[in-house]
């Protein structure tokens, strides 16, 4: 089974890779111990740091004076989607005991981050006070690199294998009678928590893993997470870091049109 069937692999550890890595690693680690980034985006209680678009890589990848970023996981996810350039990445860290709880954070957004591992759809954001879904960012795919040494059981990032397959046909349905310009306007708040309801129901729940110098490449459409972080995991003392490669179709329309 392919990666655009079942919605994610998992790419064994390559030189090149990490090469990057050996370059990626401090800068990223600069940032998610710099005061002004860890007051944007240290959350649940102290136990992660999003740290979107925080590491300051160049259009092929380049982080100060490393390599460009080559690997067959890119290479695949370039050539399904066609989008060559990359933004810069995301600087995802975790921390023993997460999901910590931020204060003020609601009783069920906090079970659904420790029961259902934060399940989500990347790009279709929450806007306004009711927080309601709207497709923002049409990514072109999701590559994770990890930066870091980690345990499987160290807040791994988790798939539903096949969830993209159905979140697809939901933004057919909700999405073909209009212009894909129009599509970011579209709330799409119920018929996407009813489609991740189904979801849940019936697409394997799959934790994946890799060391660094290994590749984590996920279809855009598919609904993943991150896991608690269980007692005695073991992993490196700055935490479970992944680079979170995300770039954008040029336009909403591939997004529904590309594999």
């Amino acid at each position: 089974m392919s990666w655009l069937d079942r919605g994610w692999q998992v790419f064994d550890p390559a030189p090149s890779v990490a090469a990057w890595v050996a370059a990626a690693r401090p800068a990223a680690l600069r940032v998610a111990q710099d005061p002004q980034q860890r007051s944007t985006w240290l959350r649940h209680g102290a136990t992660w740091f999003v740290g979107v678009d925080a590491l300051p890589n160049d259009a092929r990848g380049c982080v100060a004076d490393g390599p460009p970023l080559r690997c067959v996981a890119l290479q695949t996810a370039q050539r399904v989607t066609g989008v060559g350039d990359l933004h810069q990445a995301q600087v995802s860290v975790t921390y023993p005991g997460y999901p910590g709880r931020d204060p003020g954070e609601g009783d069920a957004a906090h079970r659904f981050r420790r029961d259902r591992d934060g399940a989500h759809l990347d790009g279709l954001l929450p806007l306004g006070p009711a927080r309601r879904r709207h497709l923002v960012e049409p990514h072109a795919y999701i590559l994770g690199l990890p930066l870091t040494e980690a345990a499987p059981d160290a807040a791994p990032l988790v798939v539903w294998e096949g969830s993209h397959h159905l979140i697809r046909s939901m933004l057919i349905r909700a999405l073909r009678d209009l212009r894909p310009e129009a599509w970011p306007q579209v709330d799409l708040t119920e018929v996407y928590h009813a489609t991740r309801r189904a979801v849940f129901e019936t697409c394997p729940r799959r934790v994946i893993h890799s060391p660094p110098g290994g590749a984590l490449l996920l279809h855009r459409m598919t609904i993943h997470g991150v896991a608690p972080w269980q007692p005695g995991a073991k992993a490196d003392p700055s935490g479970r870091m992944i680079a979170y490669f995300r770039p954008q179709f040029s336009g909403f329309g591939d997004y529904l049109a590309v594999d």
